[in-house]
């Protein structure tokens, strides 16, 4: 019963946000090409499925692999840091100027340095994801306590056996709230490499679909992108579930 409730909650709201679309465009009487109502997005769906399915395999293609590329990096400099002061000085001021840089603007470098190749699409959307991943691991790392530290060096613990009895199992709960956030945000990095240079993608789908003013596709393409998000975000919350089964109970 309890988790019926739990899955009412946010069907509600979907709904409610659904009923609220519906009623601004058939009451403000607002054109088709400009927002349309969703019962046409939804109509457009089943239409273009076949189309949106070709589209949407690069596109998740590159989002998962930059995922776990981008992911990858950050634990291992987020490694490197804990046992490094140095290096963490003088490279995590670095790592913060670089994400600074505006995505799109970085887009078209990395598509000078790797091609138009999927190279460059998993390089950016790797790159988006992976500071929030090293902050969130940094956080985790130090989050052990001073009394537990000093508790393993009575006990004769050596460094490998601080990291992976104390610091890692620590760290789990950042790490997993990090990769919460970088499901989404390299489904986002992989569609913005695609509208810089490719001829396939839920990107390019947006750009053309925007150009030729087919609005109904252009949503149904969003839907596309959300539902490749929403299905990363589920994968990792039920990852966490398993692996993290201390902290969620």
């Amino acid at each position: 019963m309890r988790v019926s409730a739990t899955w009412l909650w946010p069907i509600s709201g979907a709904a409610s946000l659904f009923a609220l679309w519906w009623g601004v465009v058939v009451f403000f009487e607002v054109r088709p090409f400009i927002a349309p109502n969703p019962f046409a997005v939804i109509s457009a769906l089943w239409t273009n499925r076949s189309l949106l399915l070709l589209n949407l395999a690069p596109t998740a293609t590159e989002a998962l692999c930059g995922f776990l590329l981008g992911n990858l990096v950050a634990v291992t400099l987020a490694t490197v840091f804990i046992h490094s002061a140095t290096l963490r000085r003088m490279y995590f001021p670095v790592a913060v100027i670089f994400n600074t840089i505006p995505i799109i603007a970085l887009s078209p470098v990395l598509i000078l340095l790797f091609g138009l190749s999927i190279a460059s699409k998993v390089i950016i959307a790797a790159v988006i994801c992976l500071f929030p991943t090293l902050v969130n691991m940094i956080r985790g790392f130090e989050s052990v306590s001073a009394s537990e530290l000093e508790l393993m060096r009575v006990m004769s613990a050596s460094r490998r056996e601080v990291f992976f009895r104390l610091r890692l199992p620590r760290s789990m709960p950042f790490l997993f709230a990090a990769l919460r956030i970088a499901c989404t945000t390299s489904v986002i990095g992989a569609i913005v490499s695609e509208w810089i240079g490719t001829d396939t993608g839920i990107g390019v789908l947006i750009i053309q679909a925007t150009f030729d003013y087919r609005t109904e596709l252009l949503y149904a393409a969003i839907v596309t992108s959300s539902a490749l998000a929403l299905a990363m975000f589920g994968t990792v919350a039920l990852l966490e579930h398993l692996f993290v089964r201390w902290r969620t109970s």
